[in-house]
């Protein structure tokens, strides 16, 4: 396998940079990155709307108090960023987004019958890593995370941190990305956890049982578990072979109680919900940048920024080929035109070579009004009616697996 290293790469391809003036650890996103970006968060929303997820906003500050009530200020403090006066208040950039989402949970009174409630949210959060380990998109200040909490009973709870799992496992399958392992992370020593030996263990038990349950091994490792309870980490490895947590499912019984959540049961009575904490392609930062370097720039065609280039081989095809330019853009794809004064044909496929579909038009196909494509793993495919061919193309994107071709 190739080294590709996505801070090179992402420079090369236009994705992503940085500038000393904005500072470390803070990258923008150029457009090609930021369509890569654009649709990666569309695909998880559209997982999560069919699982039953509803999405919120919530913003990215919060008063130093709600992050002493959750435990934040307390146990996790080192990663905050430091308080900022507001008149006589003290307001913090959020290090995550679990408090907000308690506290959105509480505002409206709810019945068991809306249980399980799975409240999702791509926000913003920022975590003050050392200037040290930054670089590129995997260590960032300013994070986009795709997160979400769901509102539950202690019955629910497995099935639903299964169910999480389940989620996690089919978006790697569309996104062409492999787990390299499953680790069931504990607390370790010294007080960075929270003290509830009873919590800890119920938690524990029931993150057992899912994993037991889901058929994948795993191993366990202390000292890695989150302040408030133990979690599920689906762990990534780059080709240097270095391990990264991408995605995690997380059983809470502490912050519920820290925000006096509850319930109204069948039995009239007030009872205390669980929250599953579950992130299914962890932050986006991080995704894109494992992405690129899975895929060395060949992204899947629904994620590549050019989807579709058309190659007229002389300008004798130019109408042809803005035809089908114009076409191609019609059925909602990514399309470019790469003609003549861009150089030879062969200059112009090289330069093509991570765009997922290459159609040349020479003079046959442009007498008999087809198309050949080429596809970018060298396959080549019979020359078909441009809208018969365009219609193959929509399809693949649509259905957005890995596969760039399906046989008829």
């Amino acid at each position: 396998m190739h080294h590709h290293d996505h801070r090179r790469l992402g420079r090369e391809l236009g994705l992503f940079d940085t500038d000393p003036l904005m500072g470390a650890g803070l990258p923008y996103w150029l457009p090609d990155g930021a369509t890569v970006r654009h649709e990666l968060e569309e695909y998880v929303r559209e997982l999560e709307r069919a699982a039953g997820y509803r999405h919120v906003y919530s913003p990215v500050l919060g008063k130093r108090e709600l992050y002493e009530i959750s435990g934040h200020w307390s146990h996790y403090s080192e990663d905050m960023f430091p308080p900022m006066e507001l008149g006589s208040e003290e307001v913090v950039l959020r290090p995550s987004l679990c408090p907000h989402h308690a506290l959105i949970y509480r505002s409206r009174s709810h019945s068991y019958r809306e249980l399980p409630f799975r409240m999702a949210e791509l926000g913003g959060m920022y975590r003050s890593e050392l200037s040290g380990v930054l670089g590129g998109l995997t260590r960032v200040r300013a994070i986009q995370l795709n997160d979400a909490h769901i509102f539950c009973t202690l019955d629910q709870a497995v099935e639903e941190a299964r169910a999480a799992l389940a989620l996690i496992a089919r978006a790697y399958a569309d996104l062409g990305i492999r787990a390299s392992r499953y680790r069931l992370s504990l607390p370790g020593e010294g007080g960075k956890y929270v003290a509830d030996p009873a919590l800890w263990r119920r938690a524990t038990a029931m993150l057992k049982e899912v994993l037991d349950t889901s058929d994948v091994a795993y191993e366990s490792a202390e000292g890695e578990a989150a302040f408030y309870g133990p979690k599920i980490d689906v762990q990534i490895a780059d080709a240097a072979g270095r391990e990264a947590t991408l995605s995690t499912v997380q059983i809470d019984f502490h912050q519920p109680e820290r925000f006096d959540l509850h319930y109204i049961g069948a039995d009239g009575a007030k009872h205390r919900p669980v929250m599953v904490h579950r992130s299914v392609i962890g932050s986006v930062e991080r995704a894109v940048a494992h992405l690129v370097e899975e895929h060395g720039g060949a992204f899947p065609a629904w994620l590549a920024p050019v989807q579709l280039v058309v190659l007229p081989v002389s300008e004798a095809q130019a109408g042809e080929a803005y035809d089908l330019l114009r076409q191609a853009r019609l059925q909602g794809l990514r399309a470019e035109l790469a003609g003549p004064e861009q150089g030879s044909l062969g200059a112009r496929i090289r330069g093509a070579r991570l765009v997922p579909y290459q159609v040349v038009i020479g003079e046959r196909e442009a007498d008999a009004g087809l198309a050949a494509v080429r596809l970018r793993d060298g396959r080549r495919v019979e020359p078909l009616p441009s809208a018969e061919l365009l219609h193959r193309v929509a399809a693949r994107v649509e259905a957005r697996g890995a596969e760039l071709w399906a046989d008829a």
